[in-house]
């Protein structure tokens, strides 16, 4: 009898919102690239909502192997390295004029970005295989907070009148070397949740009735 014929990959509904959040993010990449620079940030904060909720969805499975689990956590920081990497890059490449400093901030930020999510998949790996608690800490800044980050700096950018491009390029910097200093963050509890939630939704908020004008 013939071997039936089967895909590469893993599929159930655990990775769905993880491919959702990647093509999300995938658009506001190519948004930034025709110049439609709010929209680019939306997409952001979007596939930013996405990666809060795939951990979340995935845990529900509890028959999961360990191939299927260590499967998750590669799409997941493949995924990461699209919107909440070469997105922000992009994003600040295309709002800057090109200047010297504009580009050693690109690419301090998408090597450090990648150096991080390598060295989560291997400590995160390592700690499932010991552990089934959940997480209690970061080490160094998670890559997704450039979903919040970033558009943070546009809005008050907008707010106070300041040139977008004198402050991208230097907060895309900082937030690059965050992701590889090795300080521990502790994981927000529900009130910090919250703050995060309400910031996001008050971003969020403005970038789409800026994008409504």
């Amino acid at each position: 009898m013939r071997d039936k014929i089967k895909l590469i990959g893993f599929y159930n509904y655990t990775v769905i919102l993880t491919y959702i959040g990647m093509l999300i993010g995938f658009c506001g990449v190519m948004l930034a690239i025709k110049q439609q620079y709010v929209g680019s940030l939306i997409c952001l904060m979007l596939a930013g909502v996405c990666d809060m909720f795939d951990g979340t969805i995935a845990s529900t499975k509890t028959d999961r192997t360990r191939d299927e689990k260590t499967f998750g956590i590669q799409i997941d920081s493949l995924s990461d390295i699209i919107c909440f990497g070469v997105l922000p890059a992009v994003w600040v490449f295309c709002v800057t004029p090109k200047m010297s400093v504009a580009f050693i901030a690109i690419f301090v930020f998408i090597l450090c970005g990648l150096i991080r999510l390598a060295y989560f998949n291997v400590d995160e790996a390592n700690r499932q295989a010991s552990t089934a608690e959940r997480r209690q800490y970061y080490l160094g800044l998670p890559i997704t907070s450039s979903a919040l980050a970033i558009p943070a700096v546009y809005v008050v950018g907008q707010m106070c009148n300041i040139q977008i491009s004198t402050i991208a390029a230097i907060a895309l910097l900082v937030i690059g070397i965050c992701y590889v200093l090795p300080f521990k963050l502790k994981k927000p509890k529900l009130i910090g949740e919250i703050l995060i939630v309400g910031l996001g939704a008050v971003e969020f908020c403005i970038l789409v009735a800026e994008a409504l004008i």
